[in-house]
């Protein structure tokens, strides 16, 4: 049985609203914002966000979760795997039908994609059509954890919308303008013309926290930064003045810090020794490296998750968080000698703003690099970590990229007195829930 759940506030309906997707593996996260004002402009302070949800366990048990901004609305339900939507379409199209309830009047005028690569071409989002939805589907072997199932919501959003303009934003797209010697791998320079390059993700995090400094420390974000985006998936950024000049990421989404599954940093003499001498296949050796690796491998299998580490109190547990934080701590090191010196250090992602501990950690014993942080602050979770007499600020800041998909798509799309889109009709034959 679905629970009764009120529409949002009359004052919610009867406009024009912007969708975002990102569309992963077994989950599906969304969020609606007002997009243009009553005389049909984009809203002169910016986009409101109304509601944002994720639909997460596709392929098993499914729950849905969803809520407004303004607090009216905490939509939670689930199903079990026999008549759970069992695919990113099917759940999109019960999405769309829920939202066509919550949010009556509402006519979607655009949709906007988070997709992991851009490959070298794409410096920019993009409105989607059938050659650039083919030439992303060229991009899956550099993103094959993401990049199939980012462009799974895109079709399914492009059936049901239909001629609602529709944009992809890259997490690759941050990063494209890296000097030289910071995209290159030294192999033959054959591989680098074929675009075997550095290319860096969480780009669209990265790109917010920016815009962030820009409005809040305008001085820090024309200098030197450091941006820790620490959560399942894990980098760091280096920033002069506001753009992207090095990131621990590189050709995939493995390469750098250790994360949740996925291993990080390799000798890639360890990969031809597991396939030369212990017989593991390519896709035995993927599975290995993106699934089975990270603070899950070094903990001995016990979880991927910081928190239950943080609390678990086994030595593989402890060493497992160990080898996060020295890795932070040297790229930290490495990113500052790129910037030649360091202005401020951000932390954000689930880990990055919810963990004091690895904070703390990260940060203590890094005087020789102008940082002195206030420890009760940090314990707080307050925005400014670092003490008044800090040459170096310490910031932790909450990312928002769907905010970022967002802008972007209302920019890409050239929103502002069109015709509306009729809101879309869910289709017929719908997921059973």
């Amino acid at each position: 049985m679905n629970p009764v759940i009120p529409p949002l506030a009359g004052a919610y309906a009867g406009d024009d609203a912007l969708l975002t997707l990102n569309s992963g593996s077994s989950s599906l996260k969304f969020a609606l914002f007002d997009a243009l004002d009553e005389s049909g402009l984009p809203h002169a302070d910016g986009l409101q966000l109304l509601l944002s949800g994720q639909i997460d366990g596709l392929g098993g048990a499914v729950r849905f979760q969803a809520r407004s901004a303004d607090g009216t609305l905490d939509a939670h339900e689930q199903w079990p795997a026999a008549s759970a939507p069992a695919d990113a379409g099917a759940a999109l199209r019960w999405l769309i039908d829920w939202l066509r309830r919550q949010v009556p009047g509402r006519a979607v005028v655009a949709v906007g994609h988070r997709v992991v690569h851009g490959g070298l071409h794409h410096a920019e989002p993009v409105l989607l059509t059938d050659a650039v939805v083919a030439r992303l589907q060229a991009l899956v072997p550099l993103a094959p954890l993401h990049q199939p199932h980012n462009l799974a919501g895109v079709a399914a959003a492009r059936q049901a919308f239909g001629a609602v303009p529709q944009v992809a934003c890259f997490d690759t797209a941050f990063h494209r303008h890296h000097p030289f010697v910071n995209d290159c791998f030294a192999l033959p320079r054959r591989f680098f013309d074929a675009g075997v390059r550095r290319y860096g993700f969480h780009g669209l995090s990265y790109e917010y926290i920016a815009q962030r400094l820009a409005e809040q420390h305008a001085q820090q974000h024309a200098g030197r930064v450091v941006v820790a985006h620490l959560g399942n998936g894990a980098s760091m950024c280096a920033l002069q003045g506001g753009r992207s000049v090095a990131s621990t990421m590189g050709f995939s989404a493995l390469d750098g810090l250790p994360m949740g599954t996925r291993c990080g940093q390799i000798d890639p003499g360890v990969l031809l020794y597991l396939m030369q001498h212990e017989g593991l296949d390519a896709d035995q050796v993927a599975d290995l490296l993106y699934k089975q690796s990270g603070l899950k491998g070094l903990s001995g299998g016990l979880s991927h998750d910081m928190r239950t580490l943080e609390a678990a109190g086994t030595p593989e547990a402890a060493q497992a968080i160990d080898y996060f934080v020295f890795r932070i701590r040297r790229e930290l090191g490495g990113l500052a000698a790129v910037l030649q010196g360091l202005d401020a250090v951000v932390f954000t992602g689930g880990i990055g703003e919810n963990s004091a501990l690895i904070r703390e950690r990260v940060l203590e014993g890094m005087g020789w690099l102008g940082i002195r942080l206030d420890a009760a602050r940090n314990r707080a979770g307050a925005t400014v970590i670092s003490s008044d007499d800090s040459p170096v600020l310490c910031l932790r800041l909450p990312t928002n990229e769907e905010g970022m998909i967002a802008q972007q798509t209302l920019r890409t799309a050239a929103l502002g007195r069109r015709p509306a889109a009729a809101a879309p009709t869910a289709p017929a034959a719908r997921e059973s829930r």
